[in-house]
């Protein structure tokens, strides 16, 4: 949320925690203020769309970068981003890496580690939404972070469990059914069929789905009146 799409408003009725861009790679101080402004009076959660600084490629281009580098970069979108949130005198909820900042931390050990530590060293009651089984998760869980293991409804999988990279044509999910039937699938049997059609095992805490994506409001209005219909509980993260 609060990258331009246009389409918040929209969505966020229907959500429980909004991942918020930090001017990183979109936005800037006034829409990180207009989006938390939205998100309270929605009654949903707030939380850290933390990325490397690449507005040109909307942050979805992979960065060389050293581990004091991560998490100097981390540590200072938390500060920009609470200062705003202070103003509502609301919490930070949660931090959520963004684009290529968040693929290269589900596998690399010493990205997972910078980014877990930044968090925790800026307010270790933040929890860190992280890809299901990745090593994001298995990191911040090693020192003493709580996480929410993410899975995702307008995103297809691998069959190791990973996403299906965005530069192939099946990577994205176009279909509101299709997005719907994936997301009760990973709920209530924690499993996702990948696009070999091989059902992998899966944890859902939080459901992603992509604001800029082109059905982002629709996703969002069918998943949440699915989950309702089928008695599973949408609450926040906090």
């Amino acid at each position: 949320m609060g990258e331009g799409s246009g389409n918040d408003a929209m969505i966020m009725p229907f959500i429980s925690s909004a991942n918020i861009a930090c001017c990183y790679h979109a936005g800037d101080e006034r829409t990180i203020w207009q989006t938390i402004e939205l998100a309270l009076y929605h009654n949903v959660a707030v939380g850290a769309h933390v990325s490397f600084l690449d507005k040109k490629n909307f942050g979805r281009s992979e960065m060389n970068l050293p581990a004091t580098a991560i998490y100097e970069l981390v540590q200072q979108q938390l500060i920009v981003f609470k200062e705003i949130a202070d103003s509502f005198d609301t919490k930070i909820a949660h931090v959520k890496p963004h684009g290529a900042l968040y693929n290269m931390s589900v596998k690399d050990v010493i990205i997972a580690k910078a980014i877990a530590q930044a968090i925790k060293d800026f307010d270790e009651s933040l929890i860190l939404f992280g890809l299901n089984g990745s090593t994001s998760i298995i990191e911040a869980k090693a020192i003493g972070l709580q996480t929410a293991s993410e899975v995702f409804a307008d995103r297809t999988y691998q069959d190791n469990g990973s996403l299906t990279p965005r530069s192939q044509a099946n990577a994205l999910i176009n279909d509101t059914t299709k997005a719907i039937l994936q997301v009760l699938q990973m709920v209530n049997q924690g499993t996702v069929t990948s696009v070999s059609q091989k059902d992998i095992p899966i944890i859902a805490e939080t459901i992603c789905i992509h604001g800029d994506g082109e059905h982002a409001a629709e996703f969002a209005r069918a998943i949440h009146q699915a989950l309702i219909e089928n008695k599973i509980a949408i609450r926040k993260k906090q």
